[in-house]
């Protein structure tokens, strides 16, 4: 019972890491090449680094969306469908 327990949330973690991992990762990417395009140029404006993380996370969310819906769709199914075993 405990195993399933502790199975349960590590497949919890690893939902929410997959799920996060696209918007992550984009962030980090521009994050790094636009401190690149700053250090290259000399231009330390504040603004130029937060404004294309934004829109590159939204469009990366927006783009994902279908598949994070479906993921967490099967595995709040799959957590329902576990709810009879923990009950005993």
């Amino acid at each position: 019972m405990e195993a399933k327990l502790v199975a349960l949330g590590v497949q919890t973690f690893q939902i929410a890491l997959y799920l996060a991992l696209p918007a992550l990762l984009t962030g980090m990417l521009l994050g790094l090449a636009v401190s690149i395009f700053q250090a290259t140029t000399q231009i330390n404006e504040m603004t130029l680094s937060f404004i294309p993380k934004i829109l590159g996370v939204i469009i990366v969310i927006v783009l994902t969306m279908p598949w994070m819906i479906n993921e967490i769709t099967d595995f709040a199914v799959s957590v329902f469908n576990m709810i009879p075993t923990f009950v005993q």
